[in-house]
């Protein structure tokens, strides 16, 4: 079980963070930047200078290209530190990876999330001036709140070191 307090959503390049769907977390009252936010927000605008997440499901979210063809966009970024050292946590969505559909394998996608590392979680981190000991890239066919179980959720995960300019794979 993941504690409230060992994770957050991560801070924005923009003037204030945004407001997850729902308000925060319903100990601190609603709004943003107050304690752990532990609800979801989602990719708003990804340029070369900055990172800006908004709300989820926005009209606007920004889908990223990746080697599948598959349509990708960001939903949340969550730094964790659960293990006792800060993972950063980047959550996409991804339909075409759904059971039912059978669009997108794993194989398939794999590639995808190397391509994700590379490309967008070290420009993040960089813009962040974050130095994680991992970043984890995991894909999703739906929103799935983080640490809960959906029987019926495709899902698939990498985890990377990130070294200088490179995202070197982990195994879990």
């Amino acid at each position: 079980m993941i504690r409230a307090s060992s994770y957050r959503t991560a801070r924005t390049a923009c003037a204030a963070p945004a407001a997850p769907t729902g308000g925060a977390h319903r100990f601190w009252g609603r709004g943003c930047g107050i304690g752990p936010v532990i609800t979801s927000v989602s990719c708003a605008a990804l340029t070369a200078s900055a990172l800006c997440l908004g709300t989820a499901g926005r009209a606007d979210a920004v889908t990223f290209d990746v080697p599948s063809g598959q349509s990708v966009d960001l939903h949340e970024v969550l730094l964790d530190e659960t293990t006792g050292e800060l993972w950063v946590r980047f959550r996409f969505l991804a339909p075409q990876i759904a059971r039912d559909l059978a669009v997108i394998s794993y194989e398939q996608a794999a590639p995808d999330m190397d391509h994700l590392c590379q490309t967008l979680a070290l420009t993040y981190l960089q813009q962040h001036q974050l130095a994680p000991a991992r970043v984890v890239i995991s894909l999703s066919d739906r929103a799935v709140p983080f640490g809960q179980a959906d029987s019926a959720a495709t899902q698939f995960f990498e985890s990377y070191r990130p070294e200088g300019d490179n995202c070197i794979w982990e195994a879990f």
